[in-house]
């Protein structure tokens, strides 16, 4: 095994800024012997599931981290930085624990919520306050010491060292980079220096962006991407160097031969991490009865009361159909589930909001039916409430509810109010580059005429997952332009390849509302788009971790009937 592990890593989740996707990223560490890898995006846990999700299976430990943004000063100030006084310093912090895990999240969340300022920062204040469990490691040039010491600022950057050697004692590290650029050269001399004189140990870094040295110019073309440039103009933002990849232990060993300690102390620090994340767990609101009895009992009258005002008089059938499922939902725990949908349903009706008569499996329920959440009786069409829920397969109801698009905000409005703002949130989704706008994106960047990357845009099919790789196969003129066409074409088209599937953006689902059973920021980081708070994890992986999804659809169809 190796004994050299990367703790500063940054995937497609750090948008526009980072092109590792985390597949090739655990793949590429396993293949090097590496015990571990960690994800460190900048401010955010965007990834941190599905990169634990894929280091479990794949038998490398993931450290689960982030590049936070630490202001200077009050995260609530909004003063412009300068080259005197920037916004914020980079900082990297990683889990050792559940505690630890649990403090990332509040800090990547503070930070969207109450820091955001350019980027989502937190301050020292909160930093204390949510530091246990945590490994934190000085980071880049932009990290707050290596900023002083670049500028001939020693007084400030030893100032900053004992601040969080006192927060984090032995879990703070000096961070040391080398990535050919002179001013890091300068920089670890000093903090080799500092960590003799404070007791402080040194790890060695590559801050990865991109996973191999020949991905350095498909890195470049992203960030011309993300901020609107083009790869030659001169006066744009760059990386200094082109090393700022995936290296091998041999590779970290040659750049950090004097100081070996600090590759080895990078294992001390994969030791001291050690999160496990809990996939059995549920976190489903608990619903109140307005009545005062226990959720089962209001259930069970709710359904009966229900079925009598549905099919009048009950005959065997309906009451065998009736019994068995609410059996079957009490058993399965989402008792409250059932509550809380008819219950905002109702909510809907009774303010006049044209709700939709049902869709999906959710049609199959006769509970649904009786409850008044759908409108379909699934013993007239011969519905299956299996296909829905069963006790065999243990996964979450699906409910998807469709409203007029001109009521969907108030019924969200009402939820948010009855379980509680901090309970309550919209759920992110993420835009990727797919096969033809990477294509327009690759060649505004590299300047290629509009007129030419048009002509290549229509020759791809515009199906869902339609990829460039298919899109050749199905056509050929695409592949003889490929082919044989001009060198300006061909690397349009390897950079749009490497670059395709890349997460391009973050924004809100146009459906999806989750519900917890406690303030979400202890289950989950949390996002702002706008005004609108939402989660940092995907639907998918919000149901993994057990907490309420479900799906407000806004429909204009329902208002044109409704007029």
């Amino acid at each position: 095994m190796s004994d050299f592990v990367h703790l500063h890593c940054h995937t497609d989740y750090s948008l526009l800024d980072g092109a590792t996707k985390i597949d090739q990223l655990v793949e590429k560490a396993h293949a090097l012997q590496m015990r571990a890898v960690a994800i460190t995006d900048h401010g955010n846990l965007f990834g941190a599931i599905e990169f634990y999700k894929k280091c479990k299976n794949t038998g490398v430990k993931p450290l689960i981290g982030m590049e936070g943004y630490i202001a200077v000063g009050s995260r609530f100030e909004r003063t412009k930085g300068s080259e005197k006084e920037p916004k914020y310093h980079h900082l990297i912090l990683l889990a050792k624990d559940e505690v630890g895990y649990k403090n990332l999240m509040r800090l990547s969340s503070i930070g969207y919520l109450e820091g955001f300022y350019y980027r989502p920062r937190f301050d020292k204040e909160v930093l204390a306050k949510y530091s246990k469990g945590l490994v934190v490691t000085s980071a880049c040039l932009q990290g707050e010491v290596a900023y002083h010491l670049a500028r001939g600022n020693r007084k400030e950057a030893e100032k900053a060292i004992r601040w969080y050697k006192d927060v984090f004692g032995e879990d703070y590290y000096l961070e040391v980079q080398n990535h050919g650029i002179p001013e890091q050269i300068q920089v670890n001399r000093e903090i080799l220096e500092l960590s003799k004189k404070y007791g402080i140990k040194v790890v060695a870094s590559n801050d990865l962006h991109y996973l191999n040295h020949e991905d350095h110019f498909a890195h470049d073309v992203l960030l011309c991407i993300g901020t609107g440039s083009k790869v030659e103009e001169t006066d744009r933002f760059r990386f200094d160097s082109d090393h700022f990849y995936l290296k091998s232990a041999a590779e970290m060993e040659q750049l950090f031969k004097d100081f070996p300690e600090a590759l080895k102390n990078t294992l001390e620090v994969a030791e001291k991490c050690n999160v496990e994340i809990d996939f059995s767990k549920r976190y489903l609101p608990h619903f109140e009865p307005p009545t005062g009895e226990d959720p089962v009992t209001y259930f069970r009258r709710l359904c009966r009361e229900g079925a009598k005002k549905r099919y009048g008089k009950l005959t065997s059938e309906v009451r065998k159909r009736l019994e068995h499922e609410m059996a079957v939902i009490e058993q399965m725990g989402f008792v409250s589930y059932f509550l809380i949908v008819q219950d905002f349903v109702q909510y809907a009706k009774r303010r006049g909001i044209p709700v939709g008569p049902g869709r999906g499996s959710a049609a199959g329920s006769m509970v649904a039916y009786v409850l008044g959440i759908t409108d379909v009786d699934p013993l007239k069409y011969d519905l299956l409430f299996e296909r829905f829920l069963n006790a065999e397969r243990v996964s979450m109801p699906d409910i998807d509810i469709d409203f007029s698009h001109e009521g969907r905000e108030e019924v969200i409005r009402y939820v948010t109010e009855k379980y509680g703002k901090d309970r309550v949130a919209q759920i992110i989704t993420f835009g990727t580059l797919a096969a033809r706008g990477v294509i327009r994106d690759v060649g505004r960047a590299l300047g290629v005429p509009l007129k030419r990357v048009d002509e290549i845009c229509k020759l791809i099919p515009a199906r869902p997952g339609m990829t460039l790789e298919k899109a050749m196969a199905e056509e050929p003129e695409l592949r003889r332009l490929y082919e044989e066409g001009e060198e300006e074409i061909r690397r349009l088209f390897d950079i749009a390849k490497k670059l395709e599937g890349t997460h391009r953006h973050a924004s809100t689902h146009a459906a999806g509302i989750v519900i917890g059973s406690k303030p979400l920021i202890e289950l989950e980081p949390l996002y702002k788009n706008g005004d609108d708070v939402v989660t940092q994890f995907t639907m998918t992986t919000l149901e993994e971790l057990g907490l309420l999804k479900m799906d407000f659809l806004g429909l204009k169809n329902l208002s044109i009937i409704d007029l």
